[in-house]
């Protein structure tokens, strides 16, 4: 996709080849704040311009979607202030983030279990996506209380669902079809799936999507995540060779 040439990329960065779809585990907030000698809602607090700054370049793109990891349905187990922290952070977020959405034309959507989220989170975020639902730019997906194994079998369970419901043959139900009952039915899949921190693992995120997904590690931690950093990753991702297991 061509589109006007922003006079800040990188010179090299090949607009005709960006991927459609991004998605980025965010990692490394903890670390970010000991390092600091601060409290680990430090980072989290501090993590919260990486996200503005990777949403509005990768509208700037024109992308058709970024999906961040924001809280897994793992994420449960971390201390009670710790998650009080991150819902909290996760109500401001919609209610200051709106505008920045609204300016770039971003719809707003959230993949998860939204049920178990606090009921103070439940009000901003039904005006979140209400308010950006009709916009036509960028789709982010923000993934809270999100697994890529309970998704999958919430798919499945949907699947049997509409199989009894329509009498649906079983040779007829291939991978397109089940794909129609994930989070991600109406958006491509990851073609480049980017990790903070330098963990090398994708930790039950996007397991179906990002089945042949480019993955690109990076040392910096999340707070740290700069757009020349997404740039970067950017441009591994053009050096690579998607062969989507051809020759």
């Amino acid at each position: 996709m061509t589109t006007e040439r922003p006079p800040h990329l990188p010179p090299q960065l090949d607009l005709n080849q960006l991927p459609q779809h991004v998605a980025i585990i965010m990692d490394g907030n903890g670390r970010w704040a000991r390092k600091r000698f601060m409290a680990r809602y430090q980072g989290h607090r501090n993590a919260v311009k990486a996200v503005r700054t990777t949403v509005e370049a990768a509208a700037e793109l024109h992308l058709t979607a970024l999906t961040l990891y924001a809280f897994s349905t793992e994420n449960w187990k971390r201390p009670q202030e710790e998650v009080s922290v991150l819902m909290n952070l996760f109500s401001e977020y919609l209610q200051k983030e709106l505008g920045t959405l609204t300016r770039n034309n971003i719809r707003f959507q959230i993949i998860g279990d939204r049920s178990r989220l606090p009921n103070f989170i439940h009000d901003p975020l039904d005006n979140t996506l209400s308010a950006t639902k009709n916009n036509t730019g960028m789709t982010l997906n923000l993934a809270v209380n999100y697994g890529g194994r309970a998704e999958i079998v919430r798919g499945v369970q949907l699947l049997v669902q509409q199989v009894q419901k329509d009498s649906i043959p079983v040779d007829q139900i291939d991978e397109a079809y089940f794909s129609q009952f994930l989070y991600t039915s109406d958006i491509p899949d990851p073609e480049l799936l980017i990790r903070t921190s330098g963990e090398q693992r994708i930790s039950n995120f996007l397991l179906w999507q990002a089945a042949y997904a480019e993955f690109y590690f990076t040392e910096t931690l999340w707070p740290d995540f700069t757009r020349d950093e997404f740039y970067q990753a950017l441009l591994a991702y053009q050096q690579r060779h998607r062969r989507l297991g051809g020759v």
